[in-house]
């Protein structure tokens, strides 16, 4: 899959409205070549703040939920919303030694709202 299908659509096909020669709406499949670019340059943006974060964590500076958390393009409060903590003590589990004792039902909320694996949340990739 795809970095744009798991950012932008999850895997499901993008349809565009465009005009026929008749003047009306239709479905289109192919994406306008305006929207490749956009696309491509938000694209290059997120991978080089992931990169940014992702050696933050393996640098000891910043807690593994900051690298999934921008992998899903969340925010704090959305992040919060989503796995039902408090905003300011999600910031809190940002710091390392902080989000290493916490406790496995505050992992297990995180896990749910970013979708991703227990042992997963704990590390981030090796690239």
């Amino acid at each position: 899959m795809e970095f744009e299908d798991e950012i932008f659509n999850d895997g499901l096909p993008k349809a565009y409205y465009k005009h026929n020669d008749n003047g009306q709406y239709v479905l289109e499949t192919n994406a306008p070549w305006a929207e490749k670019v956009s696309c491509a340059l938000i694209i290059a943006g997120n991978r080089a703040n992931l990169e940014e974060i992702r050696k933050a964590v393996l640098a000891g500076q910043k807690s593994p939920l900051c690298y999934y958390m921008e992998m899903r393009q969340m925010d704090p409060g959305i992040l919060a919303k989503a796995a039902g903590i408090a905003v300011f003590r999600v910031k809190r589990h940002f710091r390392p030694e902080i989000f290493a004792k916490l406790k496995p039902s505050v992992l297990n909320r995180y896990t749910k709202a970013l979708r991703v694996t227990l042992e997963e949340l704990k590390t981030v990739p090796n690239i």
